[in-house]
């Protein structure tokens, strides 16, 4: 990376060229949860030739924390991205694509980085301007939603005013930015329903306690949660996604598994529907004779937007000339949610003209958004620091 005296960046033509390579590189490169030794190593790298000093106090086994600024005191704020890969197997076509096999970035955490290091590039250039900390948080483990914990954990976020992240959004297009105050993302959450029964020859059905009618009719009851507990002016998605019984043709099992995902933006409907989903499965499995074992997979709460911060972002994108979209929550999860539990937080759709959405094989970015959005979110962490300065 070229450097001026001073070890940093040179110009912003400069950075546009290496986001881009070090976006291919991280494409070509993916890593799964928990597993992202390399691409942190290759952060910790770029960020240390830029002359960019690591937060090593905040001890993390992969992912990693910067700083930028500080020079003068004055507020913290924090920039997030995160940095793990799919176990997809990637069908592009891309030059760089992966070369990993069953390994893809096909969520664009890759762009995520590349963007977010460029941000920091730029704030570099101009640290001794910074009244404050811009902290670099890069963030392991999304995909299996325990990175942000982790970070937490650390002790990263304390002392942080607010932190800013983003998810680029296949459907916007290049040069757009999706801002929404309040619920933007739902809260995931897994379940898994074991259902006990009797198995006998399936000529007798009468000695069983049959688990598979009683499956097929717990996925049924299931979706009266969403049309009789929820109101037609809320929001919930309940999905059976498998639904596991049986060895062969003639013989009624002992069991049945089901699993599947809830999703919700309010945490008032996530606890009533939570509630609900215990009362159904026990019910049913009462009603056809079987014991019903219920396993409740917690995952992150809704994103949900502060308002004071939406409206500042929104401010930045329009001083930049970055069109601004009213984006549809999505039924998505993200744990970036956490950090909102603790801090006040914003998150952003940047559009990216993709061809595929999410986790598709052919998932893709178009490079163009590269530094438009590295260049919002080094604005935005400047204006949003002078801001909470000024308040001081």
């Amino acid at each position: 990376m070229e450097a001026n005296g001073s070890g940093t960046i040179v110009n912003a033509e400069q950075i546009e060229r290496k986001i881009v390579d070090i976006r291919r590189h991280l494409h070509q490169y993916p890593e799964l949860s928990h597993e992202e030794f390399e691409t942190t190593a290759y952060i910790r790298k770029l960020l240390e030739d830029a002359g960019i000093r690591i937060a090593a106090q905040y001890t993390l086994k992969t992912g990693l924390i910067a700083e930028v600024g500080g020079l003068q005191g004055g507020p913290v704020i924090a920039l997030r991205a995160d940095i793990d890969a799919l176990p997809i197997q990637e069908d592009t076509g891309l030059p760089f694509a992966s070369r990993i096999p069953g390994k893809m970035h096909a969520c664009g955490h890759d762009f995520h980085t590349a963007v977010i290091l460029g941000a920091a590039f730029l704030l570099k250039e101009k640290e001794h301007e910074l009244p404050g900390t811009v902290r670099l948080v890069f963030q392991p483990a999304e995909e299996k939603a325990a990175g942000a914990e982790k970070v937490l954990r650390s002790g990263a976020l304390e002392g942080v005013r607010a932190i800013y992240g983003m998810h680029n959004k296949p459907d916007l297009p290049v040069g757009t930015i999706g801002i929404r105050p309040g619920p933007l993302m739902a809260a995931a959450d897994g379940f898994l329903v074991e259902l006990e029964g009797i198995g006998s020859h399936a000529a007798v059905p009468e000695a069983s306690v049959d688990p598979v009618v009683a499956a097929a009719h717990l996925v049924t009851a299931l979706q009266s949660i969403v049309s009789r507990n929820v109101s037609p002016l809320e929001s919930a998605v309940i999905s059976v996604t498998r639904l596991n019984t049986g060895t062969t043709w003639n013989v009624i099992p002992e069991t049945a598994v089901l699993d599947g995902t809830v999703r919700t933006f309010d945490e008032e409907v996530r606890t009533r529907v939570v509630e609900r989903f215990g009362e159904v499965v026990n019910g049913v499995a009462a009603a056809y004779g079987t014991k019903a074992n219920l396993r409740w997979i917690q995952g992150p709460p809704p994103v949900n937007n502060d308002a004071d911060l939406a409206e500042a972002a929104r401010r930045t994108a329009e001083r930049l000339g970055i069109a601004v979209v009213t984006p549809k929550p999505s039924p998505a999860g993200e744990d970036f949610a956490f950090y909102q539990k603790r801090i006040p937080g914003f998150f952003a759709f940047i559009g990216t003209s993709g061809p595929k959405e999410w986790h598709h094989p052919a998932f893709d970015v178009d490079e163009r958004a590269l530094f438009i959005s590295a260049s919002y979110f080094a604005e935005l962490a400047s204006a949003e620091l002078k801001r909470f300065a000024s308040e001081l």
